[in-house]
């Protein structure tokens, strides 16, 4: 499975994309990247925003903020019959946050995204100003094409935390064991 563990490359500009920005073989033509997730971020997620690491170690997530961490299952897979997830590695995250793993895919798949959604939707219902802030892993386009695709689809006031995971526990702040979000299929379409 390819994900934010994949060695870091730096894209060679081909063609210009929306928004003036270089693309390469590495981005579709909407602009989001497709493969080699880990590599320097050079552009904003426009129109989502970035939020500070200073800004974001102020928050607390799950309460000031729905925090949701896009990073991949490493050697996992989920089962399609029941949504749940069989992971081989375990991930650790930020306290508070959801994992939703290969929602920062380019394009995702729509039952994960739509999970995604359905999630922000329940969350905002009960609190509308509900700030969304997506992450994934230093240097890594996971949770900045997600942050950018729900942005682009209406969402509003979501953010990117670039440094992700890493720079939370690098600025001294703990992680805690994360379980994905079991996405169930939809049985009205088989």
């Amino acid at each position: 499975m390819v994900g934010c563990t994949m060695e870091r490359a730096m894209p060679s500009p081909t063609k210009t994309a929306d928004a003036g920005q270089a693309i390469s073989a590495d981005f579709n033509a909407e602009g989001y990247r497709t493969r080699r997730f880990r590599a320097p971020i050079d552009r904003s997620p426009d129109p989502a925003r970035q939020m500070p690491l200073s800004a974001a170690l102020m928050v607390q997530p799950g309460r000031d903020a729905l925090f949701i961490d896009v990073l991949p299952v490493e050697s996992g897979v989920r089962d399609p019959e029941t949504g749940i997830w069989r992971v081989a590695s375990p991930h650790s995250t930020i306290p508070g946050s959801l994992w939703h793993p290969e929602t920062g895919r380019a394009p995702p798949d729509p039952l994960l995204w739509r999970g995604l959604r359905d999630e922000i939707a329940k969350a905002r219902m009960e609190r509308p100003d509900l700030p969304v802030v997506l992450f994934c892993r230093t240097d890594c386009w996971m949770g900045w094409n997600a942050a950018r695709r729900l942005a682009r689809e209406g969402v509003e006031d979501v953010h990117w935390l670039a440094e992700g995971v890493e720079g939370w526990h690098a600025a001294g702040r703990a992680l805690e064991p994360a379980t994905p979000r079991t996405i169930a299929p939809d049985l009205t379409k088989r």
